[in-house]
């Protein structure tokens, strides 16, 4: 019934800019945080970035902080992940995330849906 849908991934070059978007179905999700993940090859899946869809608050990842931001649109069920100067490491598929309760970090078991990831790949 509910779904979360990636896009915006892609191959960039380093220094250059993405922006991912996570559109979620209904209104499911209302004052509920939505966060950012990622999983390189052979890797665990980590944690970006999250911000609480009533009250503007968010939170990053030290590997990203100053260099991505992650907004919301309620309006639009959507929250957008705005990646800049990115890096190599930055390579991995992208996970749009959201929790089922009030308050959600950085850990995976605070999320209850996901969506299908979005490829990014930073070329050097």
């Amino acid at each position: 019934q509910v779904q979360l849908v990636e896009s915006g991934g892609g191959l960039v070059q380093a220094g250059g800019s993405l922006r991912l978007s996570c559109k979620a179905s209904g209104r499911t999700f209302r004052s509920h945080p939505m966060g950012w993940f990622r999983q390189a090859p052979g890797k665990e899946r980590e944690f970006v970035a999250v911000i609480s869809w009533s009250g503007g608050s968010t939170d990053y990842a030290d590997s990203v902080k100053g260099r991505f931001t992650i907004s919301r649109d309620n309006a639009k069920n959507t929250v957008y992940l705005q990646m800049n100067s990115l890096i190599p490491e930055d390579t991995a598929v992208y996970y749009c995330a959201a929790a089922n309760r009030n308050y959600a970090g950085s850990y995976r078991n605070e999320y209850a849906y996901w969506g299908q990831g979005t490829q990014v790949t930073v070329s050097s």
